[in-house]
């Protein structure tokens, strides 16, 4: 079954490649879609940018965290809130920080 809504993005996509808010969205239909590996990939792109994409953190984190890869949930979350406070916004941050402090000792 076709989901719409990423049929949607990808066609304004093709457009707009380089659309952050589209890019962010489609990695947000991906998850939906069960496609985890594909959406990390955007995710990770999206962190990757000068400067980088803050929510992509938040957005890994939560995925990585739901698929039992905990380690790299952590990871994704430090590094997004030390980038969060680079860029001044310590609202993102703080709910990174709480979500980091929420998995506890979870897979260790």
């Amino acid at each position: 079954m076709t989901n719409p809504r990423r049929a949607k993005i990808e066609a304004m996509l093709a457009n707009e490649p380089d659309d952050r808010f589209l890019r962010y969205a489609l990695a947000m239909e991906l998850q939906r879609d069960g496609e985890h590996e594909r959406s990390l990939e955007e995710l990770r792109r999206l962190m990757e940018e000068t400067p980088p994409h803050v929510p992509a953190f938040f957005m890994a984190g939560q995925q990585l965290a739901r698929l039992g890869r905990i380690e790299e949930a952590r990871q994704a979350l430090r590094d997004g809130i030390e980038e969060a406070r680079r860029q001044g916004d310590f609202h993102a941050a703080g709910e990174m920080s709480e979500f980091l402090a929420g998995l506890g000792s979870l897979g260790e």
